[in-house]
């Protein structure tokens, strides 16, 4: 199997938290896409995915699966024993409901927040992110509110349950995670979000989050961004 992605980056989090989790590394070949230079929207890239976006799975006999939610859904059910997707009905409901949550009231106002309300991941990407539109920065702007509520919607939610949809880390827990690291970097966390808080912390701790690969930005991925 191969994984397109970038080191760092809160997609390649997810992937990587189901990989080592699934003991599945050492099964994986990465191949890093750079996503400040824009290379997910090009031709070679947008052949394998129209979207233009990662991460991507890749399977030896050819066959691609974009998007995190379908990728953990094959990746979780190779060994017969899924552990992130429920096993039952109601279970499995319960993780897709969660999982649109987090994604509409969260990560994709963040996304819009940071690449609409911020500079983004700079020039390169901006033509595919509409920057002739003149409401661009407003949009990102409210986008930005959208997500502070949403945070403040999941701190309440976990003020008294450990996971957000089971008693167990499943997949919209694995989005939730990396919205918060996500958000956290572009200055959206509050000190008011305790229960957020006591619950990335218990997270981080978690075997397959810790020793997850891919971590850190690469050192010429900080300098861009930084510069």
């Amino acid at each position: 199997m191969k994984i397109y992605d970038r080191e760092g980056t809160p997609n390649a989090a997810r992937i990587r938290i189901v990989l080592a989790a699934k003991g599945l590394d050492d099964s994986v070949e990465f191949e890093t896409v750079d996503l400040i230079s824009a290379a997910q929207k090009q031709p070679a890239f947008l052949a394998k995915n129209p979207i233009g976006k990662t991460p991507l799975l890749e399977l030896d006999d050819g066959f691609i699966l974009s998007e995190s939610t379908a990728i953990t859904e094959y990746l979780d059910h190779v060994d017969g024993k899924p552990m992130f997707m429920g096993t039952t009905p109601r279970d499995r409901a319960t993780i897709l409901m969660m999982q649109r949550r987090v994604e509409q009231l969260l990560l994709e106002p963040v996304d819009d927040f940071f690449h609409y309300g911020t500079p983004g991941l700079g020039k390169a990407l901006a033509p595919w992110r509409m920057p002739e539109w003149d409401g661009r920065r407003e949009w990102g702007l409210r986008r930005g509110d959208m997500a502070r509520n949403g945070l403040a919607y999941f701190n309440r939610v976990l003020a008294d349950r450990p996971y957000l949809a089971l008693d167990t880390f499943t997949l919209p827990d694995i989005t939730l995670y990396i919205s918060l690291i996500f958000a956290e970097v572009i200055g959206l966390i509050s000190s008011e979000q305790t229960s957020l808080a006591a619950w990335r912390a218990k997270v981080d701790e978690l075997p397959f989050v810790k020793n997850r690969t891919g971590r850190a930005l690469r050192p010429e991925d900080l300098a861009r961004l930084s510069g």
